[in-house]
């Protein structure tokens, strides 16, 4: 038992006693009972024990002593010590200690390391610490490989247990790569002016993005048929982050050509394609009342040369030494149309300024595939003619017969390819007037098309 302890003890029993005798109320007991002595007990303080107190220390930290007999004396009585904690701990406890009489302290305390929060991992990224989440550990932030840091590269812990700075981003800013195919050139196919082109898909990588999807093409399909001609294909990816790249190329569609053919002299030509293109096939025709003499089809070649030699169309030859009407009218059937004039003689007002019309109109109407048959007088000297060349007198009489040409006036019947009667004249027209009426009700669209083009041919 301390000194101090068993000082306090007697002074208090000592009390308590003192106060029973001086309450009583038997004074003749009291006076006969004997009272204990009471021996005093004060202890020895010793002021110069430089170990009065068990030595102070502070792990993670410092104790600063004062002492009354010096800076020697540590934790003699009386001493009182400032406690601190090294950077990067913090006191928990009393700051300021005395060594009191009873060899105790007055207090305790000790310091306890200051920590920081864990910091979460960010997204496509990752941090290394100097010393974990201890005050002053450095933490650096790293990115995934494409992804690049924005905001602060480091944070540091601090003395009040929070972190530097804020928190960075991992931002993926890199755009993907785009790789188109090549450029190439392709034929025609034969007989046509398309042909069908195809190309592997482009090649597209990402350094953040393992795979990327949203891919988009501008402009024809691979596998589709491409017109003549030069095509822009363009490509353009996204990754994720909506960071674009794009390429492009170019589909090139060539027609192998032959010069351009002529159509014949009164003639025309029909050609499949367009008309002068590799494999196209072209036709040629004559006008009714010429022959074509020589190949009908010529086929454009790869080596840009027509095959076989061109045809020419000829003057139909007209058999006039036949002996009815029929076997006439037969030759031009499909071919000619015919215009049948009628005079009684050579001498006719009407038949003399036709014919001169006639003469004038020549070209015209060769151009409109007519031709003229004259039937001139009364018999026996009746004249039937093509030209020059004279016709029979039966034939002469068949065609006055199934026309119903009268010999007593003038007149004159035009018959279309097809020996239908479509119109009679009793006074003379004009080239212009017998054109109009032609080309208004005798021939097709086709037909007039084909006339267009020749229409500077009589001038």
């Amino acid at each position: 038992m301390s000194k101090l302890f068993q000082l306090l003890l007697y002074v208090c029993t000592a009390g308590k006693l003192h106060g029973q005798y001086e309450g009583s109320g038997n004074t003749e007991a009291s006076y006969n009972e004997v009272i204990p002595e009471v021996t005093w007990y004060i202890p020895q303080l010793d002021y110069r024990n430089p170990h009065w107190c068990h030595t102070l220390s502070l792990s993670n930290g410092e104790a600063t002593c004062f002492s009354p007999h010096g800076g020697r004396y540590r934790s003699t009585l009386g001493t009182r010590c400032q406690l601190s904690c090294d950077h990067g701990y913090r006191l928990v406890g009393r700051a300021s200690v005395n060594c009191m009489a009873n060899r105790r302290w007055s207090g305790t305390a000790h310091c306890r390391q200051i920590r920081c929060h864990v910091l979460p991992i960010i997204d496509h990224g990752t941090y290394s610490c100097t010393e974990g989440v201890a005050v002053d550990s450095r933490c650096d932030y790293a990115c995934d490989k494409g992804y690049e840091l924005e905001g602060d590269r480091t944070r540091t812990c601090l003395e009040g247990g929070v972190w530097s700075g804020t928190e960075p981003t991992c931002t993926d800013n890199d755009p993907p790569t785009i790789k188109c195919p090549t450029s190439r050139v392709r034929l025609a196919s034969p007989g046509r002016r398309t042909t069908r082109v195809s190309w592997e898909p482009p090649v597209v990588k990402d350094t953040a993005d393992a795979t990327l999807t949203d891919i988009t093409l501008i402009g024809q399909e691979p596998g589709s048929d491409f017109k003549e001609g030069i095509h822009v294909i363009r490509y353009k990816v996204y990754d994720r982050a909506r960071n674009k790249a794009a390429c492009k190329f170019i589909v090139r569609v060539e027609v192998r050509r032959c010069p351009m053919l002529k159509a014949p002299l009164h003639g025309y030509l029909t050609c499949s394609s367009d008309r002068n293109n590799y494999g196209a096939v072209c036709q040629h025709h004559c006008d009714g009342g010429y022959e074509r003499r020589g190949t009908e089809t010529r086929v454009c070649q790869f080596n840009r040369s027509w095959s076989m030699s061109a045809p020419v169309c000829v003057t139909m030859e007209i058999n006039t030494d036949v002996k009815t009407a029929a076997a006439l009218l037969d030759q031009f059937y499909e071919k000619r149309r015919l215009l049948i004039m009628s005079t009684p003689d050579t001498s006719n007002q009407y038949y003399k300024l036709q014919n001169v019309m006639l003469q004038r109109a020549g070209c015209g109407l060769d151009l409109r595939q007519v031709t003229v048959i004259e039937l001139i007088g009364l018999p026996p000297r009746e004249v039937g003619r093509i030209k020059d060349r004279q016709l029979n007198s039966e034939v002469i009489e068949g065609l006055r017969q199934a026309l119903r040409i009268s010999r007593s006036y003038f007149s004159m019947v035009l018959l279309d390819q097809h020996g239908v009667d479509h119109e009679r004249f009793i006074n003379p027209t004009t080239s212009d007037e017998l054109y109009s009426f032609i080309d208004t009700y005798l021939m097709e669209e086709e037909e007039r098309e084909r006339l267009e083009k020749k229409r500077d041919y009589c001038d």
